[in-house]
């Protein structure tokens, strides 16, 4: 359903809140209720996909807002034999300094200089009534945005992460599906177009990993948070699972493509090492695709197949006499890989049984 999505939620509650915060801020008092628009700003501003964030960005841009202000009403008043383009640079330049203290600010910082440009160019007249209007209706309409991220649908961010992971375990198992097609053709990889292939599952990782802190976040102060424990927590261990899971598969596109070991001395036409150590990385790929969706009985049958693989690959080593060539490390690295992989995948029952 779209209102599962990430984007489709916040712009609901986003109108929600800019609406609520515009109908209070009209019943104020005439001296703010004639700037009632700023209060729809404040709940913008408030409305994150987090109620931690929501929070974090309400008072944070409330705070840049009143130093942008304090800093240019300091200025203006120090300065008023300068002529105002003068002192509009100056205060500028000071209010981009102040913004540099990210560890308080953070993402809200450039609320400083837009506050104090609107001071020293707006508000100047009436800085008292001005600051009153703008920071306190700003302040409002986030106490709301904050007050509507928490209660309507507040966000879990589940949806978002499960896609991140699957889309990863499947980025994943094309990796070793295309890796095993090259072996099968007895082909030598290509160091280039794996680094490409790396790069493009970095970015994967870095999208799933943001996914996961998300989730993390966003069970802070969420009244959601006890009922869904379980199933977050879920996400965060597969999440994690596959991270390791990735570097070892990066590690093993490393070992083949630059000792070839199904090119060395240990590739007999009976033994077909290109051939055991393609069916292997299937197999691996083949439990990396059994995510959520996959019935038990398949997924325990993909299981099976892998760890057949994997005990071939194993078997091939142990036969081995070439024990001083680097490609007998590398498909020994492999197989270890392979299994430890298999593990952080859940698959322990298969390697426990088939020892």
């Amino acid at each position: 359903m779209w209102l599962h999505r990430p984007a489709a939620q916040r712009g609901v509650r986003a109108a929600v809140a800019a609406g609520l915060a515009w109908q209070v801020a009209v019943m104020l008092p005439p001296l703010l209720s004639e700037y009632a628009y700023y209060a729809p700003l404040g709940a913008v501003i408030a409305v994150h996909p987090t109620i931690a964030d929501s929070a974090s960005a309400a008072w944070r841009s409330v705070l840049a807002m009143l130093m942008g202000f304090a800093l240019a009403y300091a200025v203006y008043e120090l300065t008023p034999a300068v002529p105002d383009a003068l002192t509009i640079a100056l205060i500028v330049a000071l209010a981009i300094g102040v913004e540099q203290w990210r560890r308080l600010l953070r993402d809200q910082a450039a609320w400083v200089s837009f506050a104090a440009v609107l001071m020293i160019t707006v508000g100047a007249g009436q800085p008292g009534p001005y600051v009153l209007r703008y920071a306190g209706l700003t302040l409002i309409g986030a106490a709301i945005g904050v007050l509507v991220t928490a209660v309507l649908f507040p966000p879990l961010q589940l949806t978002q992460a499960v896609d991140r992971i699957a889309g990863t375990r499947a980025l994943l198992a094309e990796h070793l599906r295309d890796m095993a097609g090259t072996l099968r053709d007895g082909q030598v990889p290509d160091p280039a177009e794996w680094t490409e292939r790396n790069r493009r599952l970095d970015r994967a990782l870095d999208r799933m990993r943001a996914a996961e802190h998300q989730v993390e976040r966003a069970r802070l102060a969420n009244p959601r948070a006890r009922r869904w424990k379980g199933r977050a927590e879920g996400i965060r261990d597969e999440s994690r699972a596959v991270d390791r899971v990735a570097v070892l598969v990066d590690d093993l596109t490393s070992l083949v493509v630059e000792f070839h070991p199904h090119r060395r001395g240990i590739d007999h036409a009976d033994a077909g090492t290109g051939w055991v150590l393609a069916e292997t990385l299937d197999g691996l790929a083949g439990v990396l695709g059994a995510g959520e969706g996959t019935a038990p009985g398949e997924r325990d049958a993909r299981i099976a197949r892998a760890v057949d693989a994997l005990h071939r690959l194993v078997g091939l080593v142990r036969t081995s006499t070439v024990s001083d060539d680097e490609g007998f490390f590398a498909l020994g690295a492999v197989a270890v890989g392979v299994r430890r992989s298999l593990a952080a995948l859940g698959a322990q029952e298969g390697l426990r049984a088939a020892a």
